[in-house]
């Protein structure tokens, strides 16, 4: 998924996503401690994907204080 459609997501939706991306990601890490990992390269696509959401999330909280500190000086 590319960023521009995880910013259209609800920041509900979003949460949900990464949670569900960092336990994939857990398994993943237990699957190459037991040299059961297909691909290597998922671990990384699956951190980066999850980066990627958490900063999206962050741009969401950021924008949503400053509308709110906006609205206080008004």
């Amino acid at each position: 998924m590319k960023v521009f459609e995880l910013r259209e997501l609800p920041e509900e939706e979003l949460r949900k996503r990464i949670r569900d991306e960092e336990e994939n990601l857990i398994h993943l890490k237990f699957q190459k401690a037991t040299s059961q990992l297909e691909s290597p390269i998922k671990i990384r696509t699956v951190r980066r994907y999850v980066a990627k959401m958490k900063t999206v999330l962050r741009e969401m909280e950021l924008k949503r204080l400053r509308s709110t500190v906006s609205k206080g000086l008004n």
